[in-house]
């Protein structure tokens, strides 16, 4: 299938690692020209080398600037005021006990996880809304409609998302550009793989061993009972910013393995 990506530009956000840098390589071999996003510039040339190690000619960008600040967030916007596509994937996680969670701590999760995304949408989506054709995409979870109770914080984000990013959807009607959430389940990261390596220590278990047992002990619901590959977010993401998928705005689209137990 063609979809269609040649000649677009697209931003996304904490492209370096993890969901992020699979979902700039799949937009990178679709023929888009993609800015590559991390806070430090060495990362984000490695990134680049590696992305066109495995696809040659790849249009690669450097977009170096720590989007989870407002200035970070001005210095990128004026450097690319304008791109098509723009993939909300920034975001922090991690465990805490909520009585444990101080003021600082909400209010940093806010900053990077909601207003990273607010202040781009806020500039490219105004801009498309002129050319009439666009796409954001937030990156969610599926904590936002299954909110874990190890990380309330993190979770609260990720439903104040689904929230914006249908607002936004709204703001759309009637033109060719769309507004879609993402909300992947428990995916293997490099971050999560390293978890894995140590969760289980002594019982020599290996990365597969561990993934499964994982899922089997704290994932019970998923139906694929494995982690979901970064690949697989990314695949669904390249093809919701596609001309092909202009049928689709204002959804929430999950990929978490059956994990969310809804019909919804």
């Amino acid at each position: 299938m063609e979809l269609q990506l040649s000649g677009q530009t697209a931003l996304v956000t904490g492209s370096t690692s993890g969901i992020g840098k699979a979902i700039a390589s799949s937009l990178a071999a679709e023929g888009a020209k993609v800015l590559i996003n991390g806070r430090r510039e060495d990362k984000v040339y490695e990134t680049i080398e590696e992305i066109r190690g495995r696809h040659a000619g790849a249009e690669l960008v450097p977009a170096v600037a720590d989007l989870g600040t407002e200035q970070g967030c001005r210095t990128l916007m004026e450097q690319h005021p304008n791109v098509d596509i723009v993939v909300n994937n920034l975001g922090i996680f991690e465990p805490a006990e909520f009585f444990d969670i101080p003021d600082e701590e909400w209010f940093r999760f806010f900053e990077v996880n909601i207003m990273s995304g607010v202040r781009l949408s806020r500039h490219y989506l105004k801009r498309m809304m002129q050319q009439d054709r666009g796409r954001i995409i937030f990156i969610a979870s599926e904590a936002a409609v299954m909110p874990s109770q190890e990380m309330a914080h993190y979770s609260a984000t990720k439903t104040m998302q689904l929230s914006i990013s249908r607002s936004l959807a709204e703001l759309t009607k009637g033109t060719n550009v769309t507004v879609n959430t993402v909300m992947p389940g428990s995916t293997l990261t490099e971050g999560v793989e390293t978890m894995l390596d140590t969760l289980y220590p002594g019982e020599s278990l290996t990365i597969r061993e561990a993934e499964q047992r994982f899922m089997r002990e704290n994932r019970p619901t998923s139906i694929i009972q494995r982690l979901i590959r970064p690949e697989e977010i990314a695949h669904l993401v390249t093809f919701i910013s596609s001309p092909l998928s202009s049928a689709i705005n204002g959804a929430a689209l999950r990929i978490d393995g059956g994990l969310v137990r809804s019909v919804f």
